[in-house]
């Protein structure tokens, strides 16, 4: 059946996601496990949106709204746009996948940083693009190489910011420098994942330039800090033409009714979120101050996770880390092959991985 299949699926390599705390203890044979792979929040959701799911279930045997409402209502109103303005997605990798199917063909252009979140270049492969990568310059976006990658025939550029692996953010100044002079057929899509951690007071504000360039995609997530990652919902920002674009494509039931529900909970308990987000800084700052007890080096990170130079094979010490109950990143396939990626966990799990890793 290989015959039969678009050709342009065999051009990649198939994302691998980080493995599961429960597949690991069944491998190892191990009782106590922790994952610090996936950038997930580890203190999970909070009360009140566990208590909303809760009270949904007995409504899931009905289809999910389709158009979100009242979520929709809620973000509109949050971020003074237009409930047109607002596509919702499978997590905010849909909105990538979605954009990518509506806007690129096989034989366009999209420019992308490398090393950067994977799914950006699987998707456009899948379409028939040619992917112009550019590398970064000291682990942060190199706008202008960027720009002069832009030709006639590119149609999206991706820019993730803060970025993953790098944990990197683009300023203000940075993204309205890259957008002045750029062709309006190019769509600048900004993958927002992580802009909840970010407390740098010159971190760009997207929404708003959406107002002088029509050509900007936003794409956010509730996976991040939202602690919603199993329930999958994430939302793009964006043009009205570019939304109904989007939504031409989109299936009709893409966001769950849980997930809907827990979604708009997380939005009315900003406090929770608030401390979530203090914590991560609490940890992180911990995290540096042993790292560099140990002589390692790392890249500053303005998410919830952090890039780690061991120095030697990253895959040899992932394996072995794993071998001691703790999942982190091997960012070998990034190209970064002295480099784990390891996310901010709970001072208990933060512990373990570091008893490990002196271990190690």
């Amino acid at each position: 059946m290989r015959r039969l299949a678009k050709k342009t699926i065999f051009n990649i390599r198939p994302y691998v996601p980080g493995k599961p705390i429960e597949e690991v203890k069944r491998e190892l044979g191990l009782t106590r496990v922790i994952k610090l792979a996936s950038n997930e929040n580890p203190f999970g959701p909070s009360p009140q949106a566990l208590r909303a799911v809760v009270k949904a279930l007995k409504q899931v045997n009905r289809y999910p709204d389709s158009g979100c409402y009242h979520l929709r209502r809620m973000l509109s109103h949050r971020l003074r746009v237009a409930p047109q303005q607002l596509v919702f997605g499978n997590g905010s990798d849909e909105i990538i996948v979605l954009a990518v199917r509506a806007f690129v063909r096989e034989g366009d252009e999209v420019v992308v940083a490398k090393p950067s979140f994977l799914i950006y270049e699987i998707a456009s492969r899948i379409a028939g693009a040619r992917v112009k990568a550019v590398a970064l310059k000291d682990f942060c976006y190199d706008l202008q190489a960027m720009k002069r990658a832009v030709t006639p025939r590119t149609r999206i550029v991706f820019l993730g910011n803060p970025d993953n692996p790098s944990g990197k953010y683009l300023t203000q100044r940075q993204v309205e420098d890259f957008l002045k002079g750029l062709h309006k057929n190019v769509l600048v899509f900004m993958d927002e994942a992580y802009y909840e951690y970010v407390r740098a007071r010159d971190y760009v504000d997207s929404v708003q330039l959406l107002k002088a360039y029509k050509n900007i995609i936003i794409a956010r997530t509730f996976s991040k800090m939202y602690g919603l990652a199993g329930l999958r919902i994430g939302y793009g920002i964006a043009d009205e033409e570019v939304i109904d674009c989007l939504n031409r494509l989109r299936e009709p039931f893409n966001v769950n009714s849980l997930a809907q529900t827990a979604a708009v909970a997380c939005l009315n308990d900003q406090s929770y979120y608030r401390n979530v987000g203090l914590k991560v800084d609490r940890q992180r700052r911990w995290l540096y101050d042993n790292l560099r007890n140990l002589g390692l080096k790392y890249v500053e990170s303005y998410t919830n996770f952090v890039l780690i130079d061991m120095q030697t094979d990253a895959s040899r010490v992932a394996r072995r880390l794993l071998k001691k109950g703790v999942i982190v990143r091997d960012m070998r396939p990034w190209g970064l092959k002295n480099y784990i990626r390891v996310t901010i966990g709970t001072e208990p799990e933060n512990r373990k991985f570091l008893k490990a890793l002196k271990e190690i």
